[in-house]
């Protein structure tokens, strides 16, 4: 077995302004894992504060965009003692393949924990070849 790990905190990557917002508060990008399968990726993001309310998922075109808005009541008259954790909205988009059915993607929201699973279009789908 290895020797211990140090714990390192990882700070948040802040989403950089292309465009204005019209909601006030600081944006985040979601750490995301991607796996793949034979069947579909699954796209699992952290979006810690977020309620299921508050979640938006937008599919225009070859493009994915999901939101998560904060209820920033919570933290009022909160004075932080120490932070690692910035408290801010969430974004990130995605550019999707021709390989993605895009009428089966689903969405779950867990415990801070956003999973969307994309299912592979059956032409992108792996499939054994018979020999004759």
């Amino acid at each position: 077995m290895s020797g211990a790990q140090e714990l390192a905190v990882r700070e948040k990557q802040e989403l950089a302004k292309k465009e204005e917002k019209t909601i006030p508060g600081r944006y985040f990008v979601p750490a995301t894992d991607i796996f793949e399968t034979d069947d579909a990726l699954t796209l699992i993001m952290e979006m810690p504060g977020v309620e299921k309310k508050d979640v938006s998922i937008v599919l225009e075109d070859d493009r994915l965009r999901v939101e998560g808005q904060i209820d920033f009541s919570k933290y009022q008259g909160m004075e932080p003692v120490y932070t690692e954790y910035n408290v801010g909205h969430y974004a990130r988009g995605f550019t999707l393949s021709g390989k993605i059915d895009r009428d089966g993607i689903s969405a779950q929201l867990d415990g801070g924990v956003l999973t969307l699973t994309l299912p592979k279009a059956k032409e992108a789908m792996p499939r054994r070849i018979a020999v004759n």
